[in-house]
């Protein structure tokens, strides 16, 4: 499985933005297709997952009701539209797909995409 991430960019503060990963190759329903991100200096962490088949998703704390992830299967891509984005927002974002939302069972990642968020 390969996988294009696009749609970072800059935005300000409580501004929106929609990343978009397709993917070529196939992704089995009982996949996870997710998103991390990893701001300078810092490892990279978990943002949001989304099952593949059964649609559950699964988000970090610190972005729950500002960040929604989707796929379109027959498109093979997964969105993250963020809303409501703060300074601290700012990372590299990287698509990812695995068996679980666990960061270590991520077995495909993307180059990623560059967030910046301006106060």
């Amino acid at each position: 499985v390969q996988l294009q991430a696009s749609g970072g960019g800059l935005v300000q503060a409580g501004g929106s933005l929609r990343l978009s990963c397709a993917a070529s190759g196939r992704i089995f329903s009982s996949s996870v297709v997710g998103w991390f991100r990893q701001a300078p200096g810092k490892e990279r962490e978990f943002v949001a997952t989304i099952r593949w088949g059964a649609g559950t998703t699964y988000y970090a704390e610190d972005v729950k009701g500002r960040f929604t992830i989707s796929r379109d299967n027959a498109k093979n891509t997964v969105y993250l539209q963020m809303n409501s984005l703060k300074p601290e927002d700012t990372a590299v974002y990287y698509c990812a797909v695995g068996t679980s939302p666990n960061y270590y069972d991520m077995r495909y990642w993307g180059k990623g995409t560059l967030v910046t968020v301006s106060s």
